[in-house]
């Protein structure tokens, strides 16, 4: 254990990376994929099942702790660590996000968003200080700035202003941040798809200086595409001594495209969210577990698979609870995509340090490609 942050950087192929993110509650080997505890739990799981399927950290939602059961009586609990009973490191999104995109009434200003609530529609304030108190208050381990990101597709000039905007909210979070040996706050790169608008953000990022570096606003309607051929020069663009963090993605293939490309850290709700859709993501690609088809299939989702819902349960049976709409649906689905896409980010980190990434990612689509198992 570690009584402050830091990354070490193991090893690289191409620009895929390996390393390990020190802090005080733990390492993060990378890259890490961060299940999405929103309202401090990942939904349908208990922490510990999460820490079985090999996740280092979570993620946890300012905007929506915020409001329920707010920061403060997190606080006087004893912080969000004890509260939802994870003891590992925890990673809180500053909430700007969440605002642009779940509140009614936002009104945005120099100073910050005043919002209403979905929850209640009581009034609210969320400026960079404000966030960085809400994130102080919970306790977490790494921090984000605060930030605004407009949803793509979107035109220049409202690009431009977003991103200014939130580069003068990064220096106001880095100040109220403040002086915290073990925590970690990063700064969020925006700009859009317009290159010379990253180089600007990044290079204002970099000169407040962060302990880590996330690549925003992807992943919000762009499309894949259009996502890498962004991160093919906007990651490159962040210090290669800290971590780089693409918020909110994603699909299998964009995990393992954007490690391609650099990145170190990913988020995204799909797994869990998926699992209680009746979607399990496997080797083989997206099995729907509702159709008709697995309604007398004995064999597992996936035979490789060592979770509990592959070594325990038939399709038959998974078929069954999902459309008896039983609880055990959505834990033994969660369970099994959350365990996927960890076995994933540990291949990956095997295969970068063996220089042997090219030749696992060509299995890794070959696999996708194949599609499911012919029906019985």
């Amino acid at each position: 254990m570690t009584d402050r942050f830091s990354f070490d950087l193991h090893a690289t192929d191409g620009a895929a990376r390996t390393g390990v993110i020190h802090t005080p509650r733990g390492d993060i080997r990378t890259p890490a994929f961060m299940p999405v505890g929103t309202a401090a739990t990942v939904k349908a799981m208990l922490p510990d099942s999460v820490a079985a399927t090999g996740a280092d950290v979570l993620l946890g939602n300012t905007y929506h702790l915020m409001l329920r059961p707010t920061a403060e009586r997190i606080d006087r609990l004893g912080g969000l660590h004890g509260f939802m009973n994870w003891n590992k490191p925890i990673l809180t999104d500053s909430g700007g996000f969440q605002v642009m995109s779940l509140a009614e009434l936002r009104k945005l200003t120099e100073d910050g968003v005043t919002f209403r609530s979905h929850v209640d529609g009581s009034r609210h304030h969320l400026s960079p200080e404000r966030s960085m108190e809400i994130q102080r208050l919970l306790g977490s381990d790494i921090v984000m700035a605060f930030d605004e990101c407009p949803a793509l597709p979107a035109d220049r000039t409202r690009i431009e202003d977003s991103m200014r905007l939130s580069m003068r909210w990064a220096a106001r979070s880095r100040a109220a941040f403040g002086d915290r040996p073990g925590y970690a706050l990063f700064g969020i790169q925006q700009g859009g798809l317009e290159r010379d608008l990253r180089a600007e953000s990044a290079k204002a990022l970099i000169d407040i200086g962060f302990e880590g570096y996330a690549v925003g606003g992807l992943a919000v309607g762009e499309g894949q595409e259009a996502m890498f051929g962004c991160l093919d020069y906007a990651t490159d663009m962040l210090p290669v001594d800290k971590p780089r963090y693409l918020m909110g993605v994603g699909k299998p293939d964009d995990i393992v495209g954007a490690v391609k490309r650099g990145i170190d850290m990913m988020d995204c709700v799909l797994p869990s969210r998926s699992g209680r859709t009746g979607q399990a993501f496997t080797r083989h690609g997206v099995v729907n577990i509702k159709n008709a088809r697995h309604q007398d299939d004995p064999r597992p989702l996936d035979e490789g698979c060592s979770c509990p819902a592959c070594t325990g349960y038939s399709r038959a049976y998974l078929h069954h609870v999902f459309r008896a709409k039983e609880m055990i649906s959505g834990m033994l689905l969660t369970w099994h995509n959350l365990h996927y896409f960890q076995v994933i980010m540990q291949e990956m980190r095997t295969a970068i340090a063996a220089g042997t990434f090219a030749e696992w990612e060509a299995g890794f689509h070959a696999g996708r490609a194949q599609g499911d198992i012919d029906p019985l």
